[in-house]
């Protein structure tokens, strides 16, 4: 009998305990204006290895309480929106030196090495129409422009993303947001060319450019070993660009590598191959969709793409959080950084404000 109500004070005591913690919660506003400023936060020590299970458990909890898988479906479609755009100019670009049919072959050849059959079909007509359209210079400039203007639209759906992990409103000025965005998608844009040109230049091109340029056997062997490491670099480099610019909050500094964008690699790396082998080996997409069963297969590659790389930005988004825990910032509730800007948010507060006093005043009115 004394031990049952034991039990039963400690199961209470805890549940108030629960509902004291859960009534300190902050608002969504109240985080989103009460960022600390540049001076209240210092750097934070490393994260410790035993922090690390516990950083990966929320952050899959959160990656569920953020709804990221909607954003992630938000992403593909303005991913596909650039595609073809980029497409166009890239095959444009290339029709001006007579290079564009040899490169679209080897990337098509790469790409048919990790895809099903009916997915190559898909993009492969698509790509080699866009090879014989004549008007090269015209097709690069219409093709880039539509490019940036659509992977614009990526890069700001993915700016919302990341603003919704970190816990904040967009608040910096459009005028000031809009750059941002910009020169982040030319940059972007500019990586992921080099990273398709050193994907074509394999097999026959680089045996080719060898011959013409004088280099032998060897050196060509070394290239199509370190162009995996390149590759790399270059989608850590993107990630990482992603991850520091486009979120409204001051990170300590710019990392070229983090755990997060290593975590997301590795997670689409893994997903590729096992989505692909599912595909190739036990999927009936064909049968069910027809012929845009390859279609269908594409978009949703690019789907579990864009979650991996968001759980990336969560898993470098509960690194922070832990870290601010462990150099005694009260982080309990959301990572503890200063935003970029406010003024958006004030806006909107005042803007909702208003609109709840009018609500009233007609409310009182009857």
């Amino acid at each position: 009998m004394t031990r049952d109500r034991t039990d039963n004070e400690s199961d209470e005591e805890a549940k108030e305990e629960k509902e004291t913690a859960l009534a300190g919660a902050p608002s969504d506003i109240e985080l989103a204006v009460q960022a600390p400023s540049d001076a209240e936060v210092r750097t934070p020590p490393k994260v410790k290895f035993k922090d690390l299970l516990p950083v990966y458990r929320r952050a899959f909890r959160e990656f569920g309480k953020d709804q990221v898988t909607d954003v992630a479906a938000g992403l593909t479609y303005f991913a596909v929106l650039a595609l073809f755009p980029a497409l166009l100019a890239i095959v444009s670009l290339l029709s001006l030196i007579n290079q564009a049919s040899n490169v679209t072959d080897q990337l098509l050849a790469v790409f048919s090495s990790i895809a099903p059959e009916d997915t190559v079909k898909a993009i492969r007509g698509p790509i080699e129409d866009l090879t014989a359209t004549p008007a090269a210079g015209l097709g690069f400039v219409v093709g880039l422009v539509g490019a940036i203007w659509s992977a614009s639209g990526f890069v700001g759906a993915f700016s919302r993303g990341m603003n919704r992990i970190y816990g904040v409103r967009e608040g910096r000025p459009y005028l000031k947001f809009q750059p941002v965005i910009l020169l982040v998608t030319i940059i972007s844009l500019v990586m992921l060319t080099a990273m398709a040109l050193i994907l074509a230049l394999s097999g026959d091109i680089a045996e080719a450019i060898g011959n013409y340029i004088g280099i032998g056997e060897t050196t060509l062997l070394v290239w199509n070993i370190v162009k995996w490491p390149l590759l790399a670099v270059l989608a850590m480099l993107i990630l990482a660009m992603l991850y520091y610019a486009t979120p409204n909050v001051k990170q300590h500094k710019f990392r070229w590598l983090t755990i997060g964008s290593l975590t997301a690699l590795v997670v689409w790396a893994a997903t590729t191959l096992g989505f692909f082998f599912y595909v190739s080996n036990f999927g009936n997409y064909d049968r069910v969709y027809g012929t845009l069963g390859g279609i269908i297969v594409f978009l949703l590659w690019l789907y579990l793409s864009n979650m991996a790389i968001l759980y990336g930005a969560e898993v470098d988004s509960e690194i922070e959080r832990m870290r601010e825990l462990r150099a005694g910032i009260k982080a309990e509730y959301a990572v503890q950084l200063p935003l970029r800007g406010t003024a958006r948010i004030e806006a909107a507060i005042e803007a909702e404000a208003k609109s709840v006093l009018e609500a009233k005043k007609t409310r009182q009115e009857g």
